[in-house]
């Protein structure tokens, strides 16, 4: 069928593919082991002795990702039972809540929450005033490591929620009500039926939670816990060629990546998780009322306030002419927000943010239709493999890649001292390619293959067919996942704040850290910066939800 066919173009765009993803995935990865295991040219494993030496270091990782993970778990578990298992007024109200802090990248966050819960923040001053204590209470445990948990947890929970309320509706509820008929308690339930079966669920969940704290760079950053290998890394890539030490810190976080997703695997393979039938939205679904309800009420929306904290924190902070020994701003003003789009830092890095968004997601939609085409119309050898290829970027973390940028581009015409712009181009582009690919592909499948059929048969070509026929079919698709892949390249934070080394360069987030360090107004023009990111991924993610609906979710799969 004619339809199945590679042609002289088709196999010509595959083997620029293999070249891309070679030079700018597969290459920097190299040089990174490289010059991990053979510094001088000398295989060697000494920088992995003196890492042995620093394992506090990759302890405090393992240890945040663990906690963050754990903490996410007993918050998410519930919220999802309590959305999956019963039937309420307001819930669907409830359910969207629940997601707003996805919104606001922790890195943003943990600028409020530092002037909202410092030694003299506005929490402490107000028990003060109320004589709730009689000095102020230090909320982050004398270290920064509270605080950092604090703000992936109210940043990463949802994710967690997300994957057990979709692994509790696809249980069987007919497996849980015979377990119940032959005597089961609630907790016994649990344990016995309804986790073993929604494990995969839950392990997918606990991956994407766990990695990205593990591998969280900016909001270390901004609450100062630098003993952690993010912050190591991105302290090495000054001296990159100096001292190999990088190189090796770089192939650990590879190598917790790689064991993560490796002992998942083995864990799943054990157990039979099949069922005869599966659950559907409704079903098993039991009315919540009376006292149950209102704590249902008062637990969703103690939730929601906290994990809103952050927001209100950037956003309050944001609008005060001064914040200081005070519950609430003394004098509110916009001027911050005038200073956004005047001063000569923040105007240059809206400016960059904005082209190297916008020309990364033009280079993901270039490349992104085409392998989603070739994904849903052609057979041939390898497909498969291509797929897991270009998923791999959502199991890469950022960190990993821009430190393989900087040593292996380093000398050459991509060399991000000079110009960074070509390499944060690629890095967003290959980081949100798997998005226009998933969006793209859901969009193809829609499509009847007749239609293209029926415009062949009138005398078109594949290439004008695809231009007149199929793409106008798929075009909001293809604007919903060009909108995700721009609006989270504005707000990337590992990519930007590596290969960004001068200011003139400096996209928003890197504007952002950089404002910090003034002490005088940096924090307010920063805040002012995060809520119109804030802003911009709202409604981003609102559009997207609203064309893609339920698929959403395929755009965060790796299959």
């Amino acid at each position: 069928m004619r339809l199945y066919d590679i042609g002289l173009g088709m196999a010509a765009f595959l083997v620029g593919l293999i070249v891309f993803f070679g030079a700018f995935l597969a290459y920097p990865l190299g040089y990174v082991f490289s010059g991990a295991f053979f510094p001088g040219g000398k295989f060697s494993f000494a920088f992995f002795r003196l890492i042995a030496g620093q394992a506090e270091v990759l302890f405090n990782s393992l240890r945040l990702g663990l906690v963050t993970t754990a903490a996410t778990t007993l918050l998410g578990l519930p919220l999802a039972f309590l959305m999956a298992r019963y039937r309420f007024p307001g819930k669907g109200l409830l359910g969207g809540l629940l997601l707003v802090p996805m919104v606001l990248p922790p890195f943003v966050g943990a600028i409020g929450m530092r002037q909202m819960f410092a030694r003299f923040g506005a929490v402490n001053l107000a028990l003060l005033e109320l004589g709730v204590v009689s000095e102020p209470v230090d909320w982050f445990g004398g270290g920064e490591f509270l605080g950092v948990v604090i703000l992936e947890v109210l940043h990463l929970y949802p994710i967690m929620y997300l994957n057990i309320a979709a692994a509790l509706a696809n249980v069987d509820p007919s497996l849980e009500e015979a377990s119940r008929n032959l005597g089961a308690g609630p907790f016994r339930l649990f344990w016995t039926v309804t986790f073993p079966l929604m494990v995969p669920g839950y392990f997918a969940g606990a991956i994407i939670v766990f990695l990205w704290a593990f591998t969280d760079l900016g909001t270390p950053l901004v609450f100062h816990y630098y003993s952690v290998v993010p912050v190591q890394i991105f302290q090495m890539v000054s001296e990159v060629h100096e001292n190999p030490m990088g190189y090796a810190w770089v192939v650990v976080v590879l190598t917790v990546t790689v064991v993560t997703f490796y002992l998942s695997k083995r864990l799943l393979g054990r157990g039979e998780y099949g069922m005869m039938g599966r659950g559907h939205a409704g079903e098993g679904e039991r009315p919540l009322g009376g006292w149950k309800l209102w704590l249902a009420y008062i637990g969703v929306l103690t939730v929601v306030g906290l994990a809103l904290l952050p927001h209100l924190s950037v956003l309050l902070t944001s609008v005060a002419e001064r914040w200081f020994f005070t519950v609430l701003p003394e004098e509110v003003s916009l001027k911050y927000y005038g200073k956004v789009f005047s001063h000569q830092l923040t105007l240059s890095s809206i400016r960059n943010s904005l082209f190297l968004s916008f020309l990364s997601a033009l280079l993901d939609l270039a490349i992104g239709v085409a392998i989603a085409y070739i994904l849903v119309r052609r057979r041939f050898p390898g497909r498969e493999v291509l797929d897991v290829l270009v998923m791999l970027p959502l199991a890469l973390p950022g960190i990993v890649l821009a430190f393989g940028y900087v040593a292996g581009f380093s000398g050459t015409l991509l060399d991000p001292r000079g110009n960074p712009f070509p390499l944060l181009i690629v890095s967003y582009a290959v980081r949100r390619l798997p998005y226009i690919v998933r969006s793209a592909y859901a969009g193809f499948q829609q499509v009847d293959v007749a239609l293209e059929e029926a415009s062949w048969n009138l005398g078109a070509g594949p290439l004008r067919t695809l231009r007149r026929v199929t793409l106008p079919l798929v075009t909001a698709n293809l604007l919903a996942g060009g909108v995700l892949c721009f609006a989270f390249a504005m707000l990337e934070v590992s990519d930007s704040l590596i290969l960004a080394m001068r200011e003139g360069f400096y996209p928003i987030t890197k504007a952002i850290y950089s404002l910090l360090q003034r002490i005088e107004d940096g924090p307010y023009i920063a805040s002012a910066m995060g809520v119109l990111g804030m802003a911009l991924l709202a409604g981003s993610l609102l559009g997207v939800g609203r064309v893609l609906g339920k698929r959403m979710g395929e755009l965060f799969r790796v299959r």
